[in-house]
């Protein structure tokens, strides 16, 4: 049988630097946090991705629970 496995696109709360939105992403799709976080500034910066956007991923992405 073939199992799969489901990743939770979640916020973490070791690797923040403002909000953790970049971070979750990176964790949900394996790539380097610092790689998103810089492709995120850039698109920012340039038009390409609206800091509303950010914002908006912020306040729907949950936060990782406590441990």
């Amino acid at each position: 049988m073939n199992r799969q496995t489901y990743k939770d696109l979640i916020r973490p709360t070791d690797d923040r630097i403002i909000a953790g939105v970049c971070a979750g992403l990176a964790d949900f799709f394996g790539l380097g946090s610092s790689t998103v976080r810089l492709a995120t500034l850039l698109l920012i910066l340039f038009g390409g991705l609206s800091l509303w956007v950010y914002i908006i991923l912020w306040i729907i992405v949950p936060s990782a629970p406590r441990r």
